[in-house]
């Protein structure tokens, strides 16, 4: 019998799973020791750019978020006053030659060992910005914003090199929250002109090395899909059900896996464990079979199931999965 990793690996690379695959948004987690972001004990932090992360009020997220106010760039023309990153080149090579070891040395490899370098050019800008500010940067000064883009994509395409030589991960995995649960934040042509150019510097570095690649983008992201697989992606994470999965399944097949939970969030308080199940083995039926699906049973959903008729939704969805992964091949 495959190992998850091995079930995984080969969904991504095109093949033929043995069972229905998982997978986890956290096995994309491995990253150098170098560079890292400032951690606290109450589980906040400082990122690279200075962008302090906090908890919402109500813990609602299980993540902490980048603080909505005191934003550290007011005037995107001034980018380069904040803005400043470390060198790679710094850290010599039994560094990360140790550095390496010993993360691979812990890690249960029945899991993809598999991790990235790259910041989310978005989500960089409205941490550093905010969200009105840094879509008024896009719309008024779009050649400085560009100026900071390359300044961090020189940083992070070479961080990726170093990463995939010395870490050789199964796969490569890059972030960037671009979209709403209605809309992307930016037109298809600002993407084109501001963003795709250095998300697609940072996968071609995975491309070149013949290592598979994933994006994670919440909320509606089909718009800019079709650019995405353009750049050699051959995973997408979480793709939630604002997204037309059947026809992105008719469209794509096995060359773009979907990665994707269950929106228990939708689910009626009062309905059934017999409903629940249901649905979720109804809907399975029609996106799983022939490949280019994987069900993420830990991520997303696990990070807003707070209330108990959530958790208990999700777990029926979690062994009725373990129940029908095996009816498809």
């Amino acid at each position: 019998m495959l190992t998850t990793r091995e079930n995984f690996l080969r969904i991504i690379r095109g093949q033929e799973a043995e069972r229905l695959s998982e997978y986890s948004l956290w096995w994309g987690f491995n990253s150098p020791p170098f560079f890292m972001p400032e951690f606290r004990e109450d589980g906040t932090m400082k990122d690279l750019f200075g962008v302090e992360y906090v908890w919402d009020n109500a813990r609602i997220v299980g993540s902490p978020m980048p603080r909505t106010h005191d934003f550290i760039l007011s005037d995107i023309t001034k980018w380069g006053d904040v803005i400043k990153l470390p060198d790679p080149d710094s850290i010599d090579e039994s560094q990360w030659l140790d550095a390496a070891k010993q993360l691979r040395d812990k890690h249960d490899f029945e899991l993809p060992f598999a991790g990235g370098t790259g910041f989310g050019y978005f989500q960089t800008l409205v941490g550093v910005m905010g969200f009105t500010e840094g879509l008024c940067a896009c719309h008024e000064e779009p050649e400085y914003v560009k100026e900071m883009f390359s300044y961090i994509s020189d940083y992070s395409t070479k961080l990726a090199k170093k990463f995939i030589q010395y870490y050789q991960p199964d796969y490569g995995f890059y972030g960037d929250d671009i979209a709403h649960e209605r809309m992307p934040f930016v037109s298809l042509e600002m993407f084109r002109e501001l963003f795709a150019p250095y998300w697609n510097a940072y996968y071609e570095v995975f491309v070149d090395a013949g290592v598979p690649i994933g994006h994670h983008n919440c909320g509606y992201f089909e718009p800019l899909l079709e650019d995405l697989m353009a750049m050699g992606v051959t995973f997408w994470d979480p793709v939630q059900s604002s997204n037309d999965t059947l026809g992105i399944k008719a469209k794509y097949g096995r060359n773009l896996v979907m990665c994707q939970s269950y929106e228990i969030r939708f689910i009626p308080d009062d309905a059934t464990e017999e409903q629940v199940r249901g649905d979720f083995k109804d809907y399975v039926s029609k996106v799983a079979p022939g490949g280019g699906w994987a069900f993420a049973r830990s991520g997303i959903e696990n990070m807003v199931a707070n209330r108990e008729e959530e958790k208990k939704f999700m777990q029926w969805v979690y062994d009725e999965f373990d129940e029908i992964k095996t009816i498809y091949y």
